[in-house]
């Protein structure tokens, strides 16, 4: 039999966790799956109720994003277009059932490399934040996710938010993943893409991608090379041995490490090409 906590503040979860043996909890839509048993072992903290943990807010520094915000929530908020690839991301996760459960902070803990949530949030220098006993800490998602199922979080500490800072909230954004269908399936390979365009011109890019490595990654040669390029030339400047090199891409039952790495430039390619179309007039 399982044992549910459902306390009512930080700090209240922080008291319980500090005792060892708690599992925090939010919509359990991987959880569930991976416990391989008939109910959950040991004590359980639900943490959906806790102050601050669901919703969107915006300041001066950037937007926050509760770690219990589902994907539903995420999907229907209205955003900058910036955040249009973690929106079309939000409604590719599971089916609808999964988005109303899901969370976006559950997304990242499980850290699969497959996680839809991450490419579209490395493109927007998503740092988060972590509250323990020793305080609050802040760090960029890529040292946060350390490899498969792994992440930075210690025991005794609970992952309360994400902080989009202003300067990625410019520009326009998008989300492409490949599976062996288009929903309920593990992505083969996944990209997100921001860019933002001035006269013609690629100001500044950033692309990620997923599940072609032991943690999604940014792609800091490519994003050189696109920057200050007209935006009619972009997609063919994305080369594949650029982005192979990026990778280290994973060789798997779903896909071979070179079909992973050519899927994902192509998938770049495209995604960079449909955020270049011209405006109509």
């Amino acid at each position: 039999m399982t044992d549910f906590l459902r306390p009512a503040t930080v700090e209240d979860a922080l008291a319980l966790m500090a005792a060892g043996g708690v599992v925090p909890l939010a919509g359990g839509t991987d959880l569930y799956p991976a416990t391989q048993r008939r109910a959950l072992p040991g004590l359980v903290l639900d943490v959906t109720g806790l102050p601050g943990l669901c919703g969107i807010t915006t300041g001066p520094a950037g937007l926050r994003i509760g770690a219990a915000t589902t994907w539903t929530a995420l999907a229907r908020a209205t955003l900058p277009p910036a955040l249009a690839a973690l929106q079309q991301a939000a409604v590719e996760v599971g089916g609808i059932q999964i988005q109303n459960a899901g969370t976006i902070g559950g997304n990242l803990c499980n850290a699969s490399p497959a996680a839809d949530g991450v490419p579209p949030l490395l493109v927007l220098d998503t740092e988060v934040e972590l509250v323990g006993h020793r305080g609050i800490r802040r760090l960029p998602l890529s040292q946060f996710l350390t490899g498969p199922r792994q992440t930075a979080r210690q025991a005794d500490e609970l992952l309360t938010a994400l902080h989009i800072p202003a300067s990625a909230l410019s520009g326009q954004s998008h989300f492409r993943k490949l599976g062996a269908r288009a929903y309920l399936v593990i992505s083969i390979a996944m990209v997100a893409v921001r860019l933002d365009l001035q006269a013609g011109r690629i100001s500044h890019a950033a692309l990620a991608v997923g599940a072609c490595s032991a943690t999604a990654c940014r792609l800091p040669q490519v994003e050189s090379a696109l920057t200050g390029a007209p935006a009619a030339e972009a997609p063919a400047l994305i080369r594949d041995a650029d982005v192979a090199a990026a990778l280290s891409p994973l060789d798997d039952l779903r896909a071979t490490a070179a079909y992973r790495s050519g899927a994902a430039a192509e998938l770049l390619r495209r995604s960079v090409a449909t955020l270049c179309q011209p405006v109509p007039a």
